[in-house]
């Protein structure tokens, strides 16, 4: 049976490096990164309308940072402090309300995981976080790395699947680091596991007594009653 999730105050997003270097033409593009974007904003929207807390997060390098190869590392420089490359995709639709996360800003030290010296966990735990969602980039490192990080922790992680993309420098990559996931307990979702919010409506009003003679009274009660939400969520509709 298909597991349907349903949002709670205790649930958070965390939108996954969504960086103009990890796109198309950027300094490290992760193959097909611009296609997480209209998923990722559907999924913010679901949690935007739901009043839950999303988080924002991103690489942040100094210009000397130990992973680019001019230091040693493995990367080309990307994703620099203040830089247009450092800059989230003007596609993506964060809310105003917006937590950002910035990473890896140790020059003589990678971090792949947005828990990894931040105050992500902090804020987590402020928030009465128990349940995160994630997605972005890219899936076999830094969203990998904030998934098992996130679950050493003790909360609860879901990756969104159809929000993920990944370098594969190796090839299986991906596939590798799903099952890695997996394994240590997380689960995965998609947009079709979500029931979406609907507006919360303001506590129904006490009966009224209405005068038999009174028909147009009585109208208005009846009107008020099929207006009501016979539950608390809608399915989400996604065209495939």
């Amino acid at each position: 049976m298909k597991k349907e999730f349903i949002l709670s105050k205790n649930d958070a997003l965390i939108v996954t490096d969504v960086q103009v270097d990890f796109l198309p033409r950027g300094a490290l593009p992760v193959p097909e990164g611009d296609q997480v974007i209209p998923v990722l904003n559907e999924y913010i929207s679901v949690f935007k309308n739901a009043g839950l807390k999303i988080f924002a997060t991103r690489d942040w390098h100094p210009p000397n940072h130990v992973s680019f190869k001019e230091q040693g590392g493995q990367w080309p420089p990307h994703c620099v402090q203040n830089s247009d490359g450092a800059k989230f995709s003007p596609l993506l639709k964060l809310p105003s309300g917006v937590t950002v996360i910035s990473k890896a800003t140790d020059p003589s030290k990678e971090a792949y995981s947005a828990l990894n010296d931040t105050e992500l966990a902090e804020e987590l735990r402020k928030a009465e976080v128990s349940r995160i969602f994630v997605g972005g980039l890219a899936t076999d490192y830094c969203v990998k790395n904030t998934v098992l990080d996130g679950l050493k922790l003790g909360f609860k992680l879901i990756f969104l699947t159809d929000a993920l993309r990944g370098i594969n420098v190796k090839p299986g990559d991906v596939e590798i680091a799903i099952r890695e996931m997996v394994k240590n307990g997380a689960e995965q979702a998609t947009l079709e596991d979500f029931p979406e919010p609907v507006a919360i409506l303001p506590p129904e009003e006490p009966e009224t007594e209405v005068a038999e003679d009174d028909p147009l009274a009585r109208a208005e009660i009846k009107k008020k009653t099929r207006m009501r939400s016979r539950g608390p969520y809608k399915k989400i509709r996604t065209e495939r």
